[in-house]
């Protein structure tokens, strides 16, 4: 019988491919592609779930081959030769192909195999200058009081600030009111003091209390918009200075979005900005915890698909509030945790990803993420015990809020299934650091979807304040 001379070749150029294989396995690492060779990629995982783009209209092929001669934790890639790829083809080994365009770069697919939008690479960089320093003598004083938990803090200071330049006058350190009647806090209980008053130097004069002369004095309460604009200060609280120039602001919030705003006074921008990013931290020992937790869950994360979510899922506001849908079938007013399992699972999440939700304890409404996604945790499963008494059993929620702001705007992906003023506020963080993958839950009607699809519009539009702050 006669010998097809091609498979010959097929065979002789599968065989050299396999000893190469071994021969990398066995000495762990991987020849470097000559300079001009042509190219094909081979990506060897557990299973890929979504399309992948590369350069040069390459074709992309999965192999199933024995998980345990690789490190489960990461893609691994080869680069194979038109010849040895021809001869991969030739031997009928399991293969997924996946079209690719000519636009995006690989590294579109994380880890997991998800699809999410490349991250940029590119160092952040404020858009804004520090505000020219005001030396002029004070006019009269500012307070206000922090209130409601620390997402709202952040808007707060920001107004205040914005408000105390305009007017030339002191700023004072303001107190933080718990959500109980009579329970307070310093500022520098919570917050680094050092740095909020470091970074307005110039800007505005901060004190930490009023002069005895002021402090007997009745102050003229002011009911402020959050993210007061300058008509608002030029028309009604300029005015009230004038007559007395010891105030107290009273921060409302009939609006929580963050989005941008046309403004023409460059001088209030960009001490808005400053404000926002750069004025309100948590103090040293307090971030060290978040820190903790965030590199406790990412070694979690390393011994399975190495991502890291957190998801913004509060139980407590959910057995209050009924979700409906607004303005379309993609946009809701919150998510229950099996709609966000279902969600998960949609856009292609491994049941191997680490979960961190912003709970405290566990509740029983949780179970079916903990089915679906053993590695999930909240709170009191990460922190260590030695902290647990300060941040969870003193009955100080914004503490415990506190370290679920840090560590949403520093995971690997957000997942906002609340909407409201911190989905808005961790955005905005996570913008500035150039972590942009928020995804925002959304009914899934097919089997399967792209989570790019889902981003967060606050980043696909561009449409979030700190676009306006940070470029």
């Amino acid at each position: 019988m006669a010998v097809d001379p091609r498979q010959v070749v097929a065979g002789f150029l599968t065989l050299s491919m396999f000893v190469m294989l071994g021969n990398m396995i066995k000495h762990d690492h991987f020849t470097p592609v000559g300079a001009g060779q042509e190219e094909h990629v081979v990506c060897s995982q557990k299973r890929i779930r979504s399309s992948i783009t590369v350069k040069n209209s390459t074709k992309l092929y999965a192999f199933s081959l024995p998980k345990e001669r690789f490190l489960e934790s990461f893609t691994t890639v080869f680069i194979l030769s038109n010849a040895q790829l021809l001869g991969l083809e030739a031997t009928g080994i399991e293969s997924n192909e996946i079209k690719i365009a000519d636009t995006t770069e690989m590294s579109k697919v994380n880890k997991a195999g998800v699809d999410l939008p490349k991250e940029t690479a590119e160092e952040i960089r404020p858009c804004w200058s520090k505000p020219r320093s005001n030396v002029q003598e004070s006019k009269g004083f500012v307070t206000f009081s922090l209130t409601m938990g620390p997402e709202y803090h952040i808007s707060q200071i920001t107004d205040a600030v914005v408000i105390a330049r305009y007017l030339g006058a002191t700023l004072v350190l303001p107190e933080i009111r718990g959500n109980e009647l009579g329970k307070r806090r310093k500022f520098e209980d919570m917050y680094d003091v050092d740095k909020f008053m470091t970074s307005l130097d110039g800007v505005v004069k901060v004190v930490h209390s009023l002069p005895n002369a002021v402090s007997s004095k009745k102050p003229a309460v002011v009911r402020v918009p959050n993210r007061v604009t300058e008509e608002f200060i030029t028309g009604t609280i300029e005015p009230i200075f004038q007559r007395n120039n010891y105030l107290r602001l009273a921060t409302i919030f009939s609006s929580v979005s963050l989005k941008q705003k046309e403004s023409g006074n460059k001088d209030l921008d960009s001490t808005a900005c400053l404000a926002m990013f750069s004025g309100l931290q948590l103090k040293p020992e307090f971030s060290a915890v978040a820190k903790h937790m965030l590199d406790k869950l990412k070694e979690i994360s390393e011994k399975s698909d190495g991502m890291v979510i957190a998801i913004d899922l509060q139980t407590e506001l959910l057995e209050k509030k009924i979700c409906k849908t607004n303005g379309g079938a993609r946009r809701r007013g919150c998510y229950y945790p099996q709609e966000v399992v279902h969600f998960l699972k949609k856009v292609g999440f491994s049941a191997d990803t680490t979960i961190y939700l912003t709970e405290t304890w566990w509740h029983k409404s949780l179970d079916t993420l903990k089915e679906a996604f053993p590695n999930t945790y909240t709170k009191d499963d990460i922190m260590p015990a030695a902290n647990k008494g300060e941040f969870l059993k003193s009955g100080d929620s914004y503490l415990a809020r506190a370290l679920d702001l840090k560590i949403c705007s520093e995971s690997d992906v957000f997942v906002p299934a609340i909407p409201g003023l911190f989905y808005g506020h961790v955005a905005g963080k996570r913008i500035a650091a150039g972590l942009t993958n928020i995804i925002v839950p959304a009914p899934v009607s097919s089997s399967s979807a792209l989570a790019s699809e889902f981003v967060s519009t606050y980043v696909s539009k561009k449409s979030h304040l700190a676009y306006s702050c940070y470029c």
